[in-house]
């Protein structure tokens, strides 16, 4: 099964749209609990990181008897320091970020806490390519 989603940048009323379409569907297909879980904090903190970041992007989420997989790519600024960014509480979100409450720096380390793999593509000034990776049974 596949399934794509277009995220707006710089709209946080639609930041989490996608992330929130995916958990029901995975419910409604009977997917482990832990795994609902999971996916939707893993999906959920790379989306609103498109919103804060890149001004949006495409995500593509595909699902097999074994593995969800959930790819984000944008065409933002892209990371120009990876190992920074991986940090626990480093960010560059804006001060609007900010005071809604997203842009804590927790969002790379919830995804790799909360996935079975994490692989992420950067280039400065093309874009970012974020690669997510789930087992389907807990």
């Amino acid at each position: 099964m596949n399934f794509e989603y277009t995220v707006s940048g710089d709209d946080y009323s639609l930041a989490g749209r996608a992330s929130s379409d995916i958990k029901k569907k995975l419910k409604q297909l009977g997917i482990p609990a832990t795994v609902i879980k999971k996916t939707a904090i893993s999906m959920y903190e790379a989306e609103i990181n498109m919103v804060i970041h890149a001004d949006g992007g495409i995500i593509k989420v595909t699902l097999d008897p074994r593995h969800i997989r959930i790819i984000l790519k944008d065409t933002g600024p892209g990371i120009p320091d990876l190992e920074l960014a991986m940090q626990e509480g480093w960010s560059t979100a804006s001060e609007e970020a900010r005071e809604l409450g997203f842009g804590a720096g927790m969002g790379l380390m919830n995804i790799q806490r909360n996935s079975d793999g994490l692989h992420i593509d950067t280039v400065v000034g093309e874009g970012t390519t974020v690669t997510i990776v789930l087992n389907m049974e807990d």
